[in-house]
């Protein structure tokens, strides 16, 4: 096991690694910009190394600094987190080539799953089912555009292979404006991602999205911790999760978690991963895999006991998986609710110092956040400043949790988007269950 490990993130899941790292006996070195000099977690690590001024390209994006910090501090392993390098193959690589281990998949396996036409053919051969679409990359014939589409049947999805959350991709609905919106997603996939490669998907109209949760080991064990249902959305950015899916029936969950988990085996994947779908009359669509920690894990975590943190760290020093598959048991009902610093209906960004501070508290409540009273949210970064998660023996009873956590949870100086939750934790169609991808958006007004 490790001795020392850099955790190259900040914000809430700096604090969780920290954590998983200290239960585990784990000596921790937090790096920072110097926005983040402050941080709870920077305060609570055993070394820490500012690595450069507030703006991400200057400090938590910049590898030679990152690098820099592991030589000075002789830390064993660097922990990516989410977001910022966490899926990037080039990072990775000098991670390892730099003496470190990198605490995810190898580099080779995030390249091949960070380009989703590669990984829908990956995907496709391990016998995960995929949406109906272009056989890899669109060819270079507008005639061929066509035929596809024809093929496909209208509306159908224009997609960058290189792109991400909800950027480079583009509806279409008739054959008249199909050629146009290729060529215009090619430009944005070059300028956005310098990958103008762009592929083609059958448009799911009223889909929900539903996710995996994966482990795997360097010895060829691979287990799935079920589902997560993350259809609350605006903009493709997911808003709350939930575990188990509503409605999704046993059967179903243990034969796509299954595939999930023999797809993990066939392409030698390490660490722990999300197979993302579209989830629409009964049938699964894999969409794309995030070859990381996400922020939702929590709820997973909650029904199944598994640390998921802590096993990408034993992963990584190349321990067997603790958990087999028939030894993992799905009990009770998680709720997440990401709490931005953000005004709950425009979404716009609020930024600033939090001057009156209470966190929620009571029986299957957990709060992952950073922040505390007097702490200034930087401009710099994600607007989001901690998940409140709600755990009940039922769907309802963590319903009702959750409504009481959020009528106790007091963030004052700065606007949050703690209104939109209690009214979506009284909204009926959510109190049912079983919502839509587009069903937020459609509640608010607003245009994809």
């Amino acid at each position: 096991m490790f001795d020392k490990i850099l955790i190259a993130n900040r914000g809430e899941i700096a604090l969780r690694i920290q954590r998983a790292c200290r239960e585990m006996g784990i000596k921790t070195v937090a790096v920072h910009s110097e926005a983040d000099a402050e941080a709870k977690y920077v305060r609570l690590a055993d070394e820490s190394v500012c690595i450069g001024p507030a703006p991400s390209l200057k400090s938590y994006l910049h590898v030679p600094a990152i690098i820099a910090a592991a030589e000075v501090t002789d830390a064993e392993a660097i922990h990516p987190g989410y977001g910022f390098l966490s899926e990037n193959a080039d990072f990775a690589e000098r991670v390892e080539q730099s003496g470190f281990v990198f605490i995810g998949p190898r580099p080779d396996t995030i390249r091949l799953m960070g380009d989703k036409v590669s990984a829908k053919d990956a995907m496709k051969e391990a016998g995960v089912p995929v949406v109906p679409g272009s056989e890899g990359a669109l060819p270079e014939d507008p005639d061929e555009w066509l035929r596809m589409a024809r093929d496909i049947g209208y509306p159908v999805i224009i997609k960058a292979a290189g792109g991400g959350g909800g950027r480079g991709m583009r509806v279409v609905h008739t054959e008249a404006n199909l050629i146009q919106s290729v060529q215009m997603t090619q430009n944005e996939a070059g300028a956005a991602f310098n990958n103008p490669v762009v592929y083609m998907e059958k448009y799911l109209g009223n889909p929900r999205h539903i996710e995996i949760q994966v482990l795997a080991d360097e010895h060829g064990n691979a287990a799935h911790l079920g589902e997560r249902d993350c259809s609350m959305q605006r903009r493709h950015q997911k808003v709350l999760e939930e575990a188990p899916a509503p409605g999704l029936a046993l059967a179903l969950r243990n034969k796509i978690g299954e595939r999930c988990a023999e797809a993990c085996r066939k392409i030698g994947y390490r660490g722990a991963g999300t197979f993302e779908f579209l989830y629409e009359n009964g049938e699964f669509f894999f969409i794309e895999m995030n070859t990381r920690v996400q922020v939702e894990h929590p709820v997973t975590e909650l029904i199944t006991g598994v640390d998921i943190v802590q096993e990408t760290i034993r992963i990584a020093a190349g321990e067997k998986l603790s958990v087999k598959q028939k030894e993992v048991q799905f009990r009770g009902h998680a709720i997440e609710c990401r709490i931005n610093a953000e005004d709950p209906f425009t979404f716009v960004p609020s930024p600033g110092r939090i001057t009156l501070y209470h966190a929620a508290g009571g029986p299957g409540i957990r709060i992952d956040s950073h922040v505390y009273q007097n702490y200034y949210v930087p401009p710099h970064y994600d607007s989001m400043i901690g998940k409140l998660i709600a755990y009940g023996a039922t769907r309802e009873q963590a319903i009702a949790r959750m409504r009481v956590a959020l009528s106790e949870m007091i963030v004052e100086g700065i606007k949050t988007n703690i209104p939109l939750h209690v009214e979506l934790m009284n909204d009926a169609a959510f109190i049912q269950g079983g919502i839509s991808i587009h069903y937020l958006e459609q509640k608010l007004g607003l245009k994809s």
